[in-house]
């Protein structure tokens, strides 16, 4: 029901995903008026009798609308009914109705979202926390790390992906308070043995792919995000601009089409669409509220492709392994004088 147009664009994208992935079913929540038209034999329709807006504040969303489209379906995940939920409404709602319902793992504070950016290699970085939170503590990063380094191990098949913390500068010399305490608390886990951290990274970094996981606090993350959407959209803008220029300018643009053409392909930010909530006991996802139904698809494929690769496991698994660090982390952060790490 959620983002800006709704069903006519996720239940097309529904049916494109089930035509795909014969062994995947769907379980399609909101107003039965808007839903009951869509027939497909491996879906099935959860009424929802109320929507969270996307400008409904979160206290909102959270107490006030209890039967929306958007928690029942993180409920169907709680129940078991679902192994992953996904939705294109409300951000803010969707982190806290998930929190409130699911809670987060053992161990982690604050659930973070991340997504991947392409970058030059031809792959894509992991980038965490995109905006869910503003304001982190160095053993947020930490967490973020531990947990960025589960998602890519599952979805990649990499058990040891290199991370790296986003900083004005590679030398551990430089950055805040808090982004040097993360560097420290980070250089101690790749010596544990717990992360592959390669070290401080810039913003170009995340797009030449120097790592595969790059760590944030989500007000940078939001805005490396909102930079790297626009790219495409810059590209489509000036091809359209020079084919209305003069013929030579025509002529230039002919020739240049096919390798820009395939450059905005390339980085089009709808083919890296479905970001991860992670940190919670339950598979969630987030569409990007724009999405049309090609990325509303890939939203889908991503939150199938982490639920088959029991991504939920793998990040309690590592979260566990690595529970002795956090807890050092904490300790060290709370009274440095006090506390060593190992």
């Amino acid at each position: 029901m959620g983002g800006d147009h709704g069903p006519r664009v996720t239940l097309t994208a529904c049916r494109q995903f089930l035509d795909s992935h014969p062994d995947a079913r769907l379980l399609l929540v909101g107003q039965a008026a808007a839903l009951g038209a869509f027939t497909h034999e491996r879906a099935s329709v959860v009424a929802a009798t109320e929507v969270v807006a996307m400008d409904d504040p979160v206290e909102v969303a959270l107490r006030r609308k209890k039967d929306s489209s958007m928690r029942v379906a993180i409920q169907q995940v709680k129940d078991g009914a679902a192994q992953a939920a996904l939705s294109a409404g409300n951000t803010g709602a969707l982190m806290a109705i998930a929190r409130y319902l699911l809670k987060t793992v053992d161990g982690i504070d604050r659930p973070a979202i991340a997504t991947q950016l392409p970058n030059a290699t031809g792959g894509a970085t992991t980038v965490l926390d995109l905006g869910a939170n503003v304001d982190c503590t160095p053993e947020h990063l930490l967490q973020f790390a531990v947990m960025g380094s589960a998602l890519v191990s599952a979805l990649n098949d990499n058990q040891n992906p290199s991370v790296g913390l986003l900083n004005i500068g590679e030398e551990v010399i430089k950055g805040g308070e808090t982004i040097k305490k993360a560097g420290e608390l980070l250089r101690s886990a790749a010596n544990s043995g717990d992360l592959n951290f390669y070290g401080n990274v810039e913003g170009n970094d995340i797009f030449k792919g120097t790592t595969e996981i790059v760590v944030c606090d989500g007000f940078v993350g939001n805005v490396a995000l909102k930079a790297s959407e626009g790219l495409a959209s810059m590209i489509g803008g000036f091809l359209r601009a020079e084919f209305s220029r003069n013929v030579f300018a025509k002529i230039a643009a002919i020739i240049a089409y096919p390798v820009l053409s395939s450059f905005k392909n390339r980085v089009d930010h709808r083919r890296y669409n479905g970001a991860a909530l992670l940190g919670l006991r339950g598979l969630v996802f987030k569409s990007h509220g724009s999405a049309d139904e090609l990325a509303f698809e890939q939203a889908l494929n991503r939150a199938y492709d982490a639920a088959r690769h029991q991504l939920l496991d793998r990040v309690q698994a590592r979260i566990a392994h690595a529970a002795p660090l956090l807890k050092s982390a904490e300790a060290l952060v709370q009274a440095p004088e006090a506390a060593t790490l190992t």
